[in-house]
């Protein structure tokens, strides 16, 4: 019994230091993203046209490399979130299995998981809607991919037959020139 109650203190614990780690990460966020917007007093502002730069690949891999938000919150709070929940429930099936005292407890620790499940739930299924959404653009890339091989296919075709065309018809005027 005791364990079970140390047990609940080092959840509660963890749930209160992750609650402090989201608070804090949406206050970063809120406080950087209204920085740019208070202008700076002693510098200088020149305007100065800069050239357009061209997309490149390194360019395009910069911007997929720069960490979101929500990149912090799924891998601070989300990830853990979700671990802790099957932990604590593989935990309890396998302390159920071992000690039948657990099983008398069993309401407290249901409820627990419950609690712990409702956000890990949310947090799974939208994940998996963001992975569903991934597939179906590349699916819809790499059929536009196709859809442009084909188009480029049928013109190279068409243009090597009238290509071919105009030089049987030139060979042919030259022909009846002589």
């Amino acid at each position: 019994m005791k364990w079970l109650i140390t047990m609940l203190e080092m959840l509660a614990g963890v749930s209160a230091l992750a609650g402090m780690i989201i608070v804090l990460t949406i206050t970063y966020a809120l406080v950087r993203k209204q920085l740019p917007k208070f202008p700076k007093k002693d510098t200088e502002v020149k305007e100065i046209k800069e050239q357009p730069k061209r997309r490149t690949k390194k360019m395009s891999k910069e911007k997929g490399e720069s960490i979101t938000f929500n990149d912090i919150f799924m891998f601070m709070i989300a990830v853990p979130l979700v671990l802790l929940w099957v932990g604590f429930a593989g935990f309890v099936i396998h302390s159920g299995l071992q000690d039948d005292s657990v099983l008398e407890q069993i309401e407290g620790y249901t409820t627990l998981i419950a609690i712990l499940g409702g956000p890990a739930l949310l947090i799974i299924k939208d994940a998996l809607d963001v992975w569903k959404q991934e597939q179906a653009e590349k699916t819809a890339f790499y059929k536009m991919k196709a859809q442009s091989v084909i188009d480029y296919n049928a013109k190279a075709q068409e243009q090597a037959q009238m290509i071919e065309a105009k030089e049987q018809e030139q060979q042919h005027k030259m022909q009846l020139k002589k």
